[in-house]
């Protein structure tokens, strides 16, 4: 409580005690009490002194009567307390004032008409009902020997009592003093009084007499055996008019694995609503695998399971919403407040409901499972804790609740819990069946007291086979008669009440032992004999089906409003998780300073100047493989991690689509502030100017690809560590096939049938688009080389022609001229020198199409031949005088007064890489055209069928059908196109399809 409540409460302690008489010792003792078990030490000699001040007591004499002040002073003061607590406290806390207040009048006997005047004025300023503080005021007085017939109070005696039972009133013969209970169900607050000693609360004594708050998972436990659970107690306050009619019915269910291995056999199973029925087994028994099948997860291969009439495997969607699954694994959002993870749930099940409506029916459900002190608290890990075991079991049971689900399957709830917190998390379930639901519970190993809160237990054994069906007690009797022991009547202690469930497998798996008293292996009774006998012995009568029509379970949001929400989900939760926000948003600048630091060379001058550094090419390839390394690192993990919360939500219909989608937007805005910073720190140390705009968009594309793509083996496989194997097996590929380390040309003959241009196998990876783009975009649109660009690719190609074209072409026609070529070698060649012709007349407009035409239809005549030779000459003076203009045009555009510029702007590393000028070999003739090595960014690809993007490595612009394009703006179409294929493989789960079904190819194999 705040201090400004401590002292609202200090004051109205000392108000009310110093009325009529003044303050008694016993009432000093019991504000102390109070105050003692809010305070510390410190504070709590603070508070008593404040009461003290308060109250008027002389400190030398605590006994004198302070002096008294007049009842409308009183009245006055106490409705503007009683504002102040209003203000901070909820109702709940507000009754427990209340009761404090009374219990405080109680300690002394001193119930006067004035006290009870200014606690009916707090009743009334805390706006309780009249009918509400009359109950309280009788609980809190009455004695032991007073009973009342109200339906708030439940009355439990202890055995031999001169009494009739009545609906309030119960007897247990292992109490030694009578309990009473008190239910306020405006608040849903259960308070009990003991009327002697020998009880704990939660393992705490409780005194005689005293008023305890009793809260939901609390266990009040008599000295001489006797149990009561908060289940137990809250079953007589739960009205019958608020259960929905459902019946559930299993028949002949069975199931069998892809393997070909059956998992279940002969399952029928009839209940109806409100029971808690049990599943137990052996390992192995199909405990789970019976779950998954009664709650519609996997498909029987025979039976039906029929809710209310609806076959749940083939009307699906009729069930959705009606049933809820509850994993053995907490389905929780870690990085997330309790709060939020039940908040973000109920957002996605009820659309209609305003988020004020939803908070209201979030908190009213923390509450009511315990947990309305921890909803701000972040869930945690199971490594990491900051909420317990049992209060993680609960928040995954509220996932499921507040949807509010007529059947509930459980898996293993206690399993790594401690002992009371299992008490809890079963007990909690018995008090949702008392209310009306059906629950069905895989249990291992339970207690005793856990044993019997079940109504019903069904018992496996290997291969699937049910052994019982029944009363848990009665299962310990029948397996005992069944193996002949000699206590067979007995299924508990009488003195304790005790249940060994754990009798029941020992019986069932009993060994035959050899002459030397070694166990054989070999069972004593067999499964086979097992199921013969519950056969025999069980005949299970099918409910007939409920005509109650199923409610309508879930008002799911639209795919655009489901995306909205994952994405603010997951949102919330990464910002909350600042190691991995610290760890998302350094890596990048880090890497990029040690990347930029490490290779920023200076040549032979003692002043770095971007145009010596020859470790630019390697910036730009190590630029996208780190883009491509954030990008899946970001995303590798993302799906494995929330897997087991999909299988939840795949339940409740909720859009894939959207799901990914939240995913894309998230890990996409994540890439963006990451590639940005590595471009901002990178550019800034290697001095790269004016290309921060082009370096980003390629980084960021590419690293949008690669998020995709760590979502496609996120989802695929199962495993983290898988996924990080995979990383390097992904990268360095996109390594070797970027084009930047080897020449394609030079690669493995089996890669490519054409060596002059990029092999297919290149074209699947992210890095060759990447880096091409880049490293092109560098060489021609820098603030140099994009003035005389135009001129020098004019020049080149010029030269070209001039040093190897039209040489060539003489040469080829000399060939021609001699005699002794073959048909098909004269029909190659004669090919070549037309593509070639052709070639200058697109680039130059020389020599006309219709002399082309007359060549092709007339073929390699030597009056062709001749006609060829007569064009070199002019087109060797047009090249000449092509190169000569181009170079005046440079000249008036001041390249040779343009160094300072060069040297900020161009790389010559760069420059000799993307025109191949280190290459042996200048030219290179195919069966079609003559290829330069040399010069390859000047040279455009041509349009073909392919769309153009089969053109050689460097070309500066590519064609999209008939659209001619930059090949940095086709290489950026070509990336995001990627990334849409790659979506729609995430989408349709294809990888984990095809991984799924060789899998299951290899076990029918074996």
């Amino acid at each position: 409580m705040s201090e400004e409540i401590l002292k609202a409460l200090a004051q109205l302690y000392a108000i009310i005690t110093k009325q009529d008489t003044g303050v008694s010792e016993k009432e000093r003792n019991y504000v102390i009490d109070s105050f003692r078990s809010k305070l510390d030490q410190v504070r709590l000699k603070e508070y008593v002194a404040l009461y003290d001040e308060f109250a008027g007591i002389d400190n030398q004499e605590k006994k004198d009567k302070p002096e008294k002040l007049t009842s409308v002073k009183d009245s006055v003061r106490t409705l503007s307390i009683c504002r102040k607590i209003n203000k901070t406290l909820v109702q709940k806390q507000k009754i427990i004032v209340l009761i404090e207040l009374l219990e405080l009048v109680r300690s002394d006997g001193n119930y006067t008409p004035q006290r009870k005047q200014i606690i009916e004025t707090v009743s009334e300023s805390f706006n309780i009902e009249k009918n509400e503080h009359d109950l309280i005021e009788w609980f809190v007085f009455s004695k032991p020997e007073e009973l009342k017939t109200d339906s708030a109070f439940l009355f439990i005696k202890s055995e031999g009592e001169a009494l009739e039972p009545t609906p309030n009133i119960i007897f247990n013969h292992h109490i030694l003093a009578p309990v009473r209970f008190l239910f306020l169900e405006s608040v849903d607050l259960i308070f009990l009084k003991t009327e002697g000693e020998g009880f704990t609360l939660n393992g705490l004594p409780v005194n005689s007499e005293e008023i305890k708050l009793f809260p939901y998972g609390s266990i009040l436990k008599s000295s001489i055996g006797a149990t009561f659970f908060y289940s137990d107690i809250i079953r007589y306050f739960i009205k019958e008019e608020n259960k929905k009619p459902v019946t559930f019915n299993v028949t002949d269910l069975e199931y069998t694995f892809q393997s070909g291995r059956i998992g279940l056999r002969d399952i029928n199973i009839s209940e109806r609503e409100g029971t808690l029925i049990g599943i137990m087994g052996a390992s192995g028994a199909g405990k789970t695998t019976l779950l998954n099948v009664l709650s519609g997860i996997e498909i029987p291969s025979k039976g039906q399971v029929v809710l209310n009439g609806i076959d749940i495997h083939k009307e699906k969607e009729k069930a959705t919403g009606i049933i809820g699954y509850i994993s053995q694994d907490d389905l929780l959002f870690e990085d997330l407040t309790v709060f939020e993870n039940l908040f973000y749930c109920a957002k996605l099940c009820f659309d209609k409901l305003p988020d004020a409506e939803i908070k209201e029916k979030v908190e009213s459900l923390l509450g009511s499972l315990g947990l309305a002190y921890v909803k701000d608290l972040k869930v945690g890990s199971p490594l990491e804790k900051t909420i317990s075991g049992g209060q993680r079991k609960r928040l995954n049971i509220a996932l499921e609740l507040i949807r509010e689900p007529l059947v509930l399957f459980v898996d293993e709830p206690t399993s790594g819990l401690s002992s009371r917190d299992s008490e809890n998390v079963i007990d909690l379930l018995k008090e949702l069946s008392l209310k009306g639901k059906l629950i069905f519970v895989v249990i291992h190993q339970p207690s005793s007291d856990i044993y019997k809160m079940f109504d019903k237990m069904y018992i496996l054994d290997t291969g699937g086979f049910p052994i019982f069906y029944g009363n848990p007690v009665e299962g310990v009797i029948y397996f005992k008669k069944i193996a002949n022991h000699a206590d067979a009547e007995k299924g508990q202690c009488f003195s304790c009440g005790n249940v060994n469930p754990e009798q029941i497998f020992n019986i069932v798996e009993e060994q035959v032992v050899d002459e030397y008293g070694n166990f054989t292996g070999k069972r004593k009774i067999s499964t086979s004999e097992w199921y013969t006998s519950f056969k025999k012995n069980f005949d299970i009568l099918k409910q007939k089906d409920s005509t109650f029509s199923l409610p309508k379970g879930l008002d799911l949001p639209t795919i655009t409003k489901q995306s909205m929400i994952f994405f603010l989900r997951d949102l919330k939760g990464k910002l909350s998780n600042k190691q991995y926000l610290l760890i998302n948003l350094i890596e990048a600048p880090l890497l990029a300073l040690i990347l930029s630091v490490v290779i920023r060379y200076k040549n032979t001058t003692n002043e770095y100047l971007f145009r010596f550094n020859e470790n630019i090419p390697a910036f730009i390839l190590m630029s996208v493989i780190v883009a491509l390394f954030m990008g899946l690192s970001l995303s590798a993990e993302e799906i494995i991690r929330d897997r087991k919360i999909l299988k939840r939500e795949k339940l409740l219909n909720l859009s894939r689509l959207g799901y990914l989608l939240s995913k894309i937007v998230i890990l996409f805005s994540f890439s963006a502030i990451q590639t940005f910073l590595f471009v901002v720190i990178g550019t800034l140390v290697l001095d790269i100017k004016g290309m921060g705009m082009s370096y980003w968009l390629i980084l960021f594309s590419s690293s949008c690809a690669a998020n995709v793509l760590g979502l496609i083996i996120s989802s695929a496989f199962n495993s983290a560590v898988i996924v990080y194997i995979l990383i390097p097996l992904i990268l360095i590929p996109q390594m070797i096939l970027s084009g930047a380390l080897f020449s394609f040309d030079k690669l493995n003959d089996f890669l490519t049938n054409d060596k002059n241009k990029v092999p297919f196998v290149a074209d699947l990876m992210i890095s060759r688009w990447g880096y091409e783009a880049l490293a092109v975009s560098q060489f021609k649109d820098n603030e140099y080389q994009s003035l005389f660009f135009k001129e020098e690719q004019i020049k080149a190609v010029s030269d070209f022609q001039l040093a190897h074209g039209l040489p060539l072409v003489e040469e080829l026609v000399k060939k021609l001229q001699e005699k002794g070529v073959s048909e098909e070698e004269r029909k190659i060649k004669w090919n070549i020198i037309l593509n070639e012709i052709k070639k200058n007349e697109r680039l130059s407009g020389f020599p006309t199409l219709a002399q082309i035409s007359t060549l092709e239809k007339a073929g390699s005549t030597e009056t062709s031949l001749e006609a060829v030779l007569e064009m070199l000459p002019t087109l060797d003076s047009f090249y000449n005088k092509t190169v000569n203009h181009a170079v005046e045009v440079m000249e008036q555009k001041g390249l040779s007064k343009s160094s300072e510029l060069k040297n900020s702007h161009y790389n010559e590393s760069l420059s000799d890489l993307v025109r191949n000028q280190n290459s042996v070999e200048r030219y290179k003739i195919s069966k079609q055209e003559i290829l330069p090595k040399v010069d390859l960014v000047f040279f455009a690809a041509k349009p073909d069928g392919n769309f153009g993007y089969r053109a050689h490595f460097y070309a500066p612009s590519k064609y999209l059908g008939s659209i001619k394009l930059d090949t940095f703006w086709f290489n950026l179409i070509v990336l995001w196109t990627i990334t849409g294929l790659f979506f729609a493989f995430l989408y349709f789960d294809i990888l984990r399809i095809i991984i799924d079904k060789s899998s299951t190819m290899l076990q029918k194999k074996n």
